[in-house]
């Protein structure tokens, strides 16, 4: 099958699309990328969103027109991907699509829920393709946390006949994937803490809104980490908590970055510095995972996301996680920015098929399920 995988993450900055050949049965599954895009939201989609991620800002008519709203931007994404890979719409055999994640709380005494926004109805009627969604109610249904899901194409796609490796994603949210050997089992995964997230709001609080993010590291690079602060703010009782964990914008989104940024103004830090020690809550946030709960620490690291193109966070990371070796994505043919759109072509494919796509001890499920939900 040929699939477009679609994602959106916590950064919320616009669609990865991801084409894919796939073929086989897990884990003989055989891929092939065949493209891959990214279309930014426009000014006026990404300040609705904005607007509706917080509950005093939002209500519930504003959500029903944004569902539809980003159900069209999904579909819109759809079809450039297939264009730019040199499709057409009926060479395409199915989507999968994430959506946009507007709330996420995991569960507390067995009660979690999460929504994700893009209707899929309005992307099937776009592409004249079956398209698979809403892929994390079903594992928060039998007890998970409806997140990390990547793991299975991480297992896939990026585990090795002998060493130990982790899948290291850095978007909004940092996310790991323990990849043992393939002649082990024990695949575990979960968010590691602030991603990109943190880093991007202290960008542009630091140049004034000129910024969205911190292009390559640049503001990073120019200040200094205070190890008082950032000891401090490495307290935060998530680091602590063991997996199965998720966390989001709830917890590590603008009011955090705000909070963080006042904190340190007035402990005299200028705004480089803010930007570069909170870069460093990033990095010391995956060693510190790493160093506590993974049951050994790797052989190689294999960094994902729009953090792998800071070039200050990648050295942070290459000074910690010694003696790892720590190296993109790119580098095992799977794009930095398109592997968690790979991800969701993956598991689209294996709903599908009606395999799951869960993977229990990484999401804390009582049992492994089929997800999505499917509108032909």
């Amino acid at each position: 099958m040929i699939v477009i995988g679609l994602m959106s993450g916590t950064s919320a900055d616009g669609i990865d699309a991801a084409v894919v050949r796939l073929d086989g049965t897990p884990p003989a599954l055989t891929w092939e990328a065949l493209g891959h895009s990214h279309r930014s939201f426009t000014p006026e989609l990404r300040a609705e969103l904005f607007a509706c991620f917080h509950p005093d800002s939002s209500s519930v008519d504003r959500l029903c027109r944004l569902n539809f709203a980003l159900g069209q931007a999904f579909g819109a994404a759809a079809l450039a991907a297939a264009r730019d890979a040199g499709l057409t719409m009926d060479k395409i055999d199915l989507i999968g699509s994430h959506g946009q994640t507007m709330w996420h709380e995991p569960p507390v005494n067995g009660n979690g829920s999460t929504l994700q926004l893009g209707e899929p109805a309005v992307i099937a009627e776009m592409t004249g393709v079956p398209v698979v969604s809403n892929f994390r109610t079903r594992d928060m249904a039998v007890g998970g946390q409806g997140a990390p899901l990547v793991p299975l194409a991480d297992w896939l796609l990026l585990s090795h006949p002998t060493k130990i490796r982790t899948a290291q994603n850095i978007g909004g949210i940092a996310n790991v994937t323990y990849l043992p050997s393939q002649k082990e089992n024990g695949v575990i995964a979960f968010d590691t803490g602030p991603g990109n997230m943190l880093i991007d709001e202290a960008a542009r609080l630091a140049t004034k809104g000129e910024w969205t993010y911190d292009h390559d590291g640049e503001l990073a690079a120019q200040g200094h980490v205070d190890e008082n602060l950032l000891a401090e703010w490495l307290m935060e009782s998530y680091f602590q908590q063991q997996p199965p964990r998720t966390t989001g914008r709830e917890l590590f989104g603008t009011q955090r970055a705000t909070e963080y940024w006042n904190q340190a103004t007035s402990h005299g830090l200028g705004p480089n510095d803010i930007v570069a020690t909170i870069t460093a809550l990033t990095a010391r946030s995956i060693e510190h995972a790493y160093r506590t709960f993974l049951p050994a620490f790797p052989d190689e690291v294999i960094v994902s996301g729009g953090g792998a193109r800071n070039r200050t966070l990648m050295t942070m990371l290459k000074e910690r996680l010694t003696p790892a070796t720590v190296t993109t994505s790119d580098e095992y043919g799977l794009g930095v920015e398109a592997k968690e759109a790979v991800a969701f072509a993956v598991l689209a494919y294996e709903t599908w098929h009606k395999r799951p796509g869960n993977i229990p001890t990484a999401t804390g499920a009582s049992r492994a399920v089929v997800l999505g939900s499917i509108t032909y």
